[in-house]
């Protein structure tokens, strides 16, 4: 089950230091991003910002083969380099949902969603803070171009689409406040019963 949603989140991305903080930017330019597109291959193309919000460097990658999930809130640049998808979780243990045939662990569910979404974007467009640029795993906000002629052309946040059907949940800090506040509407749309959260046992975590 895909519920693409029209909204647009704003992209949300961490500052590391001490003590972790929380801004939001602008909303993406969808044109720029579909211009980035290659034919025969995936782009990625990470953007580093610095705490004004001023893009200070991009790097660019391209791939036949695509860039895929190493867990339910990763993805593989390279060799050294992953993507964490910030502020999402899978849910605890294990989960079932029926409708969609599925008994497992919370953990493979939320990498079967993650690894369906990147299977088809021509795009990937990932927002980070500099702090996150030389890290092995770079926490950042990401959004996917995806393109069939005559059926989709459509840009949207990978987080929102993760969380809006029941694949990951918002994750909290310490002190029990979420990481990524900018979610919460996608996060009502899932608990309505989608994938994770069609398991009571979820619903009482």
């Amino acid at each position: 089950m895909t519920r693409k949603s029209n909204t647009f989140g704003l992209a949300v991305l961490v500052l590391v230091g001490a003590t972790a903080s929380v801004r939001a930017i602008e909303p993406v330019d969808q044109g720029y991003v579909r211009s980035l597109a290659a034919p025969g291959k995936t782009v990625l193309v990470m953007e580093y910002s610095d705490a004004t919000g001023a893009v200070v460097e991009r790097k660019g990658y391209a791939s036949a083969d695509g860039f895929k999930a190493v867990s339910g809130t990763e993805f593989r640049i390279n060799s050294d380099t992953t993507v964490k998808l910030y502020g999402l979780e899978a849910c605890d243990g294990d989960m079932v949902n029926q409708s969609e045939g599925y008994t497992g662990s919370c953990a493979d569910w939320a990498l079967n969603g993650l690894t369906t979404e990147l299977k088809n974007p021509k795009v990937i467009y990932c927002r980070a803070f500099i702090s996150e640029q030389n890290a092995a795993e770079q926490d950042a906000s990401c959004y996917l171009y995806t393109y069939f002629p005559g059926a989709m052309d459509s840009v949207y946040n990978l987080e929102e689409q993760l969380v809006s059907t029941g694949f990951l949940r918002l994750e909290n800090d310490g002190s029990g406040n979420l990481l990524r506040p900018d979610l919460e509407e996608s996060a009502a749309i899932g608990k309505e019963g989608y994938g994770m959260w069609a398991d009571p046992r979820v619903q009482a975590q």
